[in-house]
């Protein structure tokens, strides 16, 4: 279901500190100011819940790729993937009902409050923010290592073919990330992506000169 398409009465609401009840019906407190119509929790309105309280906080990553039906093998308990501006932990009551992660990434020079290539999934009100296709490609490429398989990164991008170059190079362009800039356009060329020509002929800052090398628990990685 998409966000087009979900229930307009979420199970999540932001009300005054001092009421627990709304419209006759007794309410469960999460957070200061944050209570919880009877019934499960929504996630789509948790996650907008919880992104009003975390300064860049967004669907990215694979689980941003898999809503895009992009990265179809990504498993349907595989945690999702949350990224923000700082620091943080999640509140509990939102890691006790959704399996998630979070990490404090500053891919690209941007600011929080103007996330570049973020929209509200399906471009709905009711949507939580999430990545765009080709912000969400840089964000996993750049989880590779511990936390991000290659074989599994190249995988996904084999499915890339959609992806907006345009969008690509303007990311590329202000992303701070040698190692990520370098995988992109490495992994573009040896799937013969059909935006792999125009990535690897354009001026990037984070191109960077000399070999990047790096262990991974696959072998050496050495991008040139």
């Amino acid at each position: 279901m998409d966000a087009s398409t979900r229930p307009s009465r979420f199970l999540v609401k932001s009300v005054g500190n001092t009421s627990t009840k709304a419209g006759g019906t007794q309410l469960t407190r999460l957070a200061q100011g944050l209570y919880a119509r009877p019934g499960p929790l929504d996630l789509y309105a948790s996650l907008k819940a919880l992104q009003r309280r975390m300064a860049g906080c967004h669907v990215g990553g694979r689980s941003a790729l898999s809503w895009y039906g992009i990265a179809h093998f990504v498993r349907a308990e595989s945690p999702l993937m949350l990224f923000g501006w700082a620091s943080a932990t999640l509140p509990g009551w939102f890691a006790q009902t959704f399996p998630a992660t979070y990490r404090r990434k500053r891919l690209f020079a941007e600011s929080p409050d103007a996330l570049l290539a973020v929209h509200a999934f399906a471009d709905a009100a009711s949507g939580p923010l999430i990545s765009d296709p080709e912000r969400a490609v840089l964000e996993m490429l750049s989880e590779v290592g511990p936390r991000q398989s290659l074989s599994e990164a190249r995988a996904i991008m084999e499915g890339g073919y959609t992806l907006r170059e345009e969008v690509l190079l303007s990311l590329l362009a202000q992303c701070t990330s040698v190692k990520t800039v370098r995988l992109c356009l490495w992994l573009s060329a040896e799937l013969g992506l059909p935006f792999a020509q125009a990535l690897n002929s354009a001026d990037l800052p984070a191109k960077g000169t000399g070999a990047w090398v790096s262990k991974l628990p696959e072998g050496w990685l050495v991008l040139k």
